[in-house]
């Protein structure tokens, strides 16, 4: 296990993290060009050599609910690392993943109707389809062969044109 002084130098290698020393000799270092509201990379190193890093935008690392990660019996490559880790996932910020295009956008609302001269309209809206009996909505399928056995269930057919 690395002492307070080893743990110290190692994170003071990381030129990009500032210091602020805080109470009871705990020292925090921060992340001035994060990308995010989030600028404390490592929270209360003690004296004693207990301290937390910052992961919450990682993956593969068992964080409490805060996103921090115990370092008190890191060895320095393992500090290193996360360390590294911590700072890159600050940098960069994940874009939103694009919307999928719409499988279906050009549809058009189709007609369906029955025996009894009564009709349900069919909508492709937000990646599903919609039943609609007037305003009032009959059913919702995430499939165009859903929508076809349920009509042909309750004795509707598809109005061509």
């Amino acid at each position: 296990m690395l002492n307070f002084e080893e743990k110290l130098a190692i994170i003071e290698s990381f030129t990009e993290l500032t210091r602020s020393n805080v109470s009871l000799g705990r020292v925090n270092f921060q992340f001035e060009d994060s990308l995010y509201d989030r600028k404390n990379v490592v929270y209360h190193l003690h004296p004693n050599g207990n301290g937390f890093v910052y992961a919450g935008l990682l993956r593969n690392f068992s964080q409490d609910d805060k996103g921090m990660i115990n370092i008190r019996d890191y060895s320095e490559l393992q500090l290193r690392t996360l360390l590294r880790q911590s700072i890159d996932s600050l940098s960069v910020r994940e874009e939103e993943p694009a919307p999928k295009p719409s499988r279906n956008r050009k549809k058009k609302d189709q007609l369906w109707t029955n025996e009894e001269n009564q009709s349900l309209v069919v909508k492709w809206e937000d990646d599903m389809w919609y039943i609609y009996s007037g305003i009032n909505l009959e059913m919702a399928f995430e499939t165009h062969k859903e929508v076809e056995a349920y009509m042909e269930e309750e004795g509707f057919t598809r109005e061509l044109g």
